[in-house]
């Protein structure tokens, strides 16, 4: 996925309380069912302290008004305008569209269903379970989730992706429609882990079958036999017309140096083993969840598998870390595991925030298993992190690089830091491609990223310096270890799960929030049962195909949009400096991402109380 303010990292994450700016107009009722009558709630706190029944009272409205007014048949996007006119997800969106990928329907589904654990109140849970449903109409036959589902059809979905999709210049993944499901950015993980959690509230039978087709789509996509075996590609099943390579237009900068490298180096990224965004740890932690509230322990050996394949795709020292993809099978005279370069602005190369995320992976499998192999080879991906560091030049000559510590891919071979760039205005007249300059780099895809070598490295000595009886004890509460089912642990909105969230018996706080923060929060929902916030992005809208014509300038460079052709989502309060573009304030509106943290505040306030 392109990386936005809004990428899957921030589901769960407990922002500011935002100002309410106005109420909403009546819309008609449609798939989002009418406004339920009866007495007006109250507007907010009174008092000098909000008080547990205000805020019980302010979440059932925020609940209330999300699920009747803004969700469609119970589904989400991410932004809203007020009169909900327009709407986002990643990319414009229609209204009859729902985004499956956080922080869209299912990051909305786990805000309800924790505020229901903390409150007992059903108007929640039914709330969530028709949030569940429109999941369940959006899973596709072969049992996963695409990143989006279109309740209008087939038909509109394509032509959204025709249309919207194909001139959205810097979103590859939403440029062709393959039909096919994606584990990219937990986007079938997360909507596989609300029908869980929904399952094992009443047992329902729809939510049964859902939840049995999604683990035999999981267990079926994850590769066998090679290097490969037990990793998953980043869509499944294949897809015989997926674009193997990037145009590279004849018509080029006369200032584009001529031996910088473009393209797809190994073809489209559906079919290599991914760890892009955690694709794997995703897909593990959603399998352990079942197996130690199911007690499906049929599903250790694939975790097992799974946790073999990060381990063995670690590549030999000295570079000894992880690259975005990794070759299923041998090509073009480079042997199966070997990483790839599968997307026109992600080269061949390793990657340091993605080798940062696998060593964590590894610590979590030595605290899965007790087996000090997985910590093994840890210090020589440490030691090749310190080797591949930003200079200060680098990071005093390019803005966009200040605030990181490591370059984001680094060439094999060389150890030399590869950095990629753009030219053109639109997907038609312009391309990616990348050498080893780091001055004007993307600014959609962060050139640099913070590595935390040190913090790595001291877990790393802490889990070698545990005791047997620790280590023992450990393994005994591990998900993976013999025994009863035990639950899930009964909120998921707090922060991201770890591995060791799902530990039996594992503590899992609720975060701080005084009576002032929730007094905040119920006074911000106001009137209107819903909180207002600045969207931060906006798009172009589609205007017909993007022109060819050749654009020698540098305005598009490290922005988030191209020309008015582009249809990727930017910043509206710093555009490209070219007509007729000018910057202008962020419009206010309901995002799925503010909701979810002012929820999941509310939340962790009620569940002390």
């Amino acid at each position: 996925m392109t990386e936005t303010p809004m990428t899957r990292r921030n589901f769960g994450r407990l922002a500011a309380a935002p100002v309410l700016l106005g109420a909403l107009p009546a819309l008609s009722a449609g798939p989002a069912r009418a406004a339920a009558q009866g007495p007006a709630a109250p507007s907010g706190p009174t008092g000098a302290t909000v008080g547990a029944q205000a805020v019980r009272d302010a979440m059932r409205r925020a609940a209330v008004f999300m699920d009747e007014r803004v969700s469609y048949y119970g589904a989400y996007v991410w932004s809203y305008l007020p009169d909900l006119s327009l709407t986002w997800g990643e990319m414009e969106a229609r209204r009859t569209m729902c985004w499956v990928q956080p922080p869209g329907t299912p990051s909305v589904g786990h805000g309800l269903l924790d505020a229901y654990h903390a409150t007992g109140d059903e108007t929640f849970l039914r709330a969530a379970e028709r949030t569940g449903l429109a999941l369940v109409r959006a899973q596709l036959p072969v049992g996963g989730w695409n990143y989006i589902h279109d309740f209008a059809g087939e038909g509109s979905l394509r032509e959204w992706y025709d249309t919207v999709g194909a001139n959205g210049w810097r979103l590859e993944e939403f440029q062709h429609y393959y039909g096919n499901a994606t584990f990219d950015d937990a986007g079938t993980s997360s909507a596989a882990q609300l029908i869980l959690r929904l399952y094992l509230e009443r047992r329902n039978p729809v939510f049964k079958a859902s939840l049995h087709r999604v683990i035999d789509f999981m267990l079926r996509a994850q590769l066998r036999g090679g290097p490969a075996d037990g990793g998953w590609p980043q869509r499944f099943p294949a897809f015989s017309g997926s674009v193997t390579h990037t145009p590279w237009p004849d018509q080029r900068p006369s200032w584009l140096p001529s031996d910088v490298g473009h393209g797809m180096e190994d073809g489209d990224y559906a079919r290599h083993v991914t760890f892009n965004d955690d694709v794997l740890g995703e897909n593990i932690k959603f399998l352990l969840m079942c197996a130690s509230s199911l007690g499906r322990r049929d599903l250790n050996r694939p975790v097992l598998r799974a946790m073999a394949c990060l381990h063995r795709l670690q590549q030999p020292g000295p570079q000894a870390g992880w690259g975005l993809q990794h070759l299923t099978r041998a090509a073009n005279g480079r042997p199966a595991g070997a990483p790839a370069g599968a997307r026109s602005y992600e080269p061949r190369a390793l990657a340091t925030h993605t080798t940062q995320t696998n060593v964590r992976q590894l610590f979590h499998y030595f605290r899965l298993t007790g087996d000090h192999a997985y910590l093994r080879r840890v210090p020589e991906a440490l030691a090749w992190l310190e080797s591949c560091r930003l200079t200060e030049e680098q990071k005093q000559e390019n803005p966009l690089l200040r605030n990181s510590t490591h370059p984001t891919f680094v060439e094999l071979g060389t150890n030399r830091a590869r950095f990629v760039h753009r030219f053109g205005s639109n997907i038609r007249n312009g391309a990616y491609y990348y050498d080893h300059d780091h001055r004007n780099t993307l600014g959609h895809y962060s050139g640099g990223r913070s590595v935390d070598v040190a913090g790595l490295a001291k877990t790393h000595d802490e889990l070698m310096a545990m005791s047997r009886a620790e280590v023992a004890e450990m393994r005994a509460a591990s998900p993976l270890a013999p025994g009863r089912p035990h639950a899930l642990p009964r909120y998921f909105g707090f922060r991201d799960l770890e591995l060791t969230d799902l530990f039996r018996d594992a503590p899992l706080t609720p975060p701080e929030v005084t009576d002032a923060q929730a007094e905040a929060l119920v006074a911000g929902l106001g009137a209107g049962d819903h909180w207002l916030s600045p969207i931060g992005t906006t798009t172009n809208p589609y205007r017909g195909p993007a022109p060819a014509t050749p654009y020698a300038g540098t305005a598009y460079m490290s922005k988030h949009v191209g020309d008015i052709y582009d249809t990727s989502p930017y910043n509206p309060s710093d555009p490209p400096a070219e007509s007729p573009y000018v910057p202008r304030e962020s419009e206010a509106g309901i995002t799925t991402s503010v909701w979810t943290a002012n929820m999941a505040r509310l939340t962790a306030y009620t569940a002390v109380r």
